[in-house]
């Protein structure tokens, strides 16, 4: 209700009719009444100014703007008074038709004078004029969000209220917008209606057609006033300014960890729940995102889309190629804030950082052991299912590991394309030639808590753990004997088996253990690398050196 004591059928109604008759308004023409004594031509314009915006319920004092009480006349009686010939588009009003006709044929008869932009409404250029002056008349009572247009506002206040008028016949699901109704019904009906005149890709909504187009333009509009790096989309300039910000608005509620994008917020709640949705028809295997199935899909069909300008070296993955071209250019942008150690890619650095924290969230459900890695998690995990989905073409052999097939491939073609820069030894992975390079850096990142020696690999350490938590994970089937490493389980089995696969090039004599065959090796070649600090004499083996200080203690 307003100040004369009229009522609406709605607040921004009423918003819109007190921006009419402001205070400002009223007094004006109080002091053009007081000056010349002629009150009856203010009630006059008053009057004028009411007919002209709202019309009212004879029976009862209720005030409707009278665009919209006609517009609603004709949707209750669904008249279409107006239809367009060219596309055959049905319009509720005739003015609509010169407004539609000027969008096809791109015609802006209204100028902006300011600015010199063009539009095909006039309704257009009075809401340009408007945001050009920073006007902002209609409020939402809820918020307090201001908005240059009574239509906007109304769009708004039915987020805040949770009103969804707009509903599919199909599914029941509820829209703030009939628009957003129109886009969603095309789910049912497959009608693509915009077309792109580069590619014929069709969209649903006009707004994915200006997106795509930007693909073949290569146009980004939306730049980032931190560092300068321009996106296509909107969204992604909000996304990436999360970087900038560390703002993590998607909480996960089983864990508490938060999430910059609410896609990762989602995926990672999959991890909690097991759910994998996205299956594999080749092979069966399921997937808790798309993305990963369509790239485990190129396994099938070996497509490698992604190519190395450099060297021509192709792979499943675009973040794959990124990470790869960092070898190329030596970039390591994501670095350690413990240690100084820098990484091509921020999962490793992920990974890294729990060396020194020591966490190890991702834990098995059949046997409760614990990984730093979710990959590492993975892998163990087929420990239980005894699965091997990836075989080689060659021999036929199957692996539990896709890695491990790799390295086993090599074997056929002999290939070792990783190679030292200090040495030129070259290796068949290149985490090989990592390990391989720390022995020229004496580089040794992993440390043990316990008694505080550091080791050049992880798998070092994890071996050396053993000494002090005293596990010994590998057990012999015929006699029940346990080791800590499966290498000396290996070479303990082969005295039940009698095999001697280390064979001496000079003499024929064959060994068990590869260790033997080397301390053999120095008999031939008269080496003696352990020598006594006390007298100076040496001897091949360092066994034999600690029989001969007995001697001399």
């Amino acid at each position: 209700m307003c100040q004369f004591g009229r009522r609406f059928i709605e607040e921004v109604a009423l918003q819109h009719y007190q921006s009419i008759f402001s205070g400002d308004t009223l007094a004006q023409y109080s002091e053009s009444e007081t000056q010349s004594n002629q009150g009856s031509h203010v009630s006059k314009h008053l009057r004028t100014l009411q007919e002209n915006h709202f019309e009212s319920n004879k029976d009862e004092e209720v005030f409707y703007p009278n665009s919209k009480r006609t517009k609603s006349k004709r949707m209750q009686r669904g008249e279409n008074t107006s239809k367009y010939d060219e596309c055959g588009k049905a319009l509720k009003q005739s003015s609509s038709i010169a407004d539609h006709q000027r969008i096809r044929v791109g015609e802006n008869p209204y100028t902006g004078n300011e600015s010199g932009n063009m539009f095909s409404q006039s309704l257009s250029l009075n809401t340009y004029k408007t945001s050009g002056t920073g006007e902002k008349r209609y409020t939402c009572k809820e918020c307090g969000k201001t908005f240059v247009r009574l239509s906007t506002l109304s769009q708004h206040q039915r987020i805040c209220t949770a009103q969804k008028p707009y509903k599919c016949q199909q599914c029941g699901k509820a829209f703030t917008q009939q628009s957003l109704l129109t886009h969603h019904q095309r789910i049912h009906t497959g009608e693509k209606p915009y077309e792109c005149q580069e590619c014929g890709k069709a969209f649903k909504c006009h707004s994915y057609l200006i997106k795509h187009h930007r693909t073949h333009t290569g146009e980004k509009p939306y730049k980032c006033q931190e560092c300068g790096k321009a996106f296509k989309q909107q969204s992604s300039l909000t996304k990436h300014h999360r970087i900038h910000t560390g703002e993590k608005p998607y909480k996960c509620q089983e864990c508490g960890k938060a999430f910059s994008h609410r896609s990762s917020l989602a995926q990672h709640h999959r991890r909690h729940t097991g759910e994998k949705p996205y299956k594999c028809q080749e092979c069966g295997k399921a997937f808790p995102q798309q993305s990963s199935l369509s790239q485990h899909h190129r396994i099938h069909t070996g497509e490698r889309p992604h190519n190395c300008q450099e060297c021509g070296k192709a792979f499943i993955h675009p973040s794959s190629l990124t990470q790869h071209h960092r070898i190329h250019t030596g970039e390591k942008p994501y670095q350690c804030q413990e240690c100084g150690k820098a990484f091509k890619c921020s999962s490793r650095l992920t990974e890294h950082h729990r060396i020194h924290t020591g966490e190890k969230p991702h834990k098995c459900k059949e046997c409760g052991k614990a990984y730093k890695a979710y990959s590492q998690l993975t892998q163990h995990h087929i420990i239980h299912t005894g699965e091997k989905p990836y075989k080689c073409k060659e021999c036929g052999k199957a692996f539990s590991r896709y890695s491990t097939l790799f390295l086993h491939r090599l074997i056929h073609t002999g290939q070792k394309p990783y190679q030292c820069n200090k040495c030129s030894k070259t290796f068949n992975l290149p985490s090989r030639l990592t390990q391989h390079h720390r022995i020229h850096t004496g580089e040794k990142p992993y440390k043990c808590q316990e008694c505080g020696k550091v080791f050049s690999q992880q798998a070092s350490l994890s071996q050396h753990k053993r000494i002090h938590s005293g596990e010994k994970p590998h057990k012999c089937q015929e006699c029940g004997k346990a080791f800590r490493l499966k290498s000396n389980l290996n070479d303990h089995h082969r005295i039940h088996t009698g095999e001697k696969p280390f064979q001496c090039q000079q003499c024929g004599k064959a060994f068990r253990i590869k260790s033997n065959l080397n301390g053999h090796h120095k008999i031939h070649t008269g080496e003696k690398p352990y020598q006594c600090q006390i007298c100076g004499k040496g001897f091949t083996k360092c066994s034999q050196l600690h029989q001969h200080h007995r001697i001399h203690t």
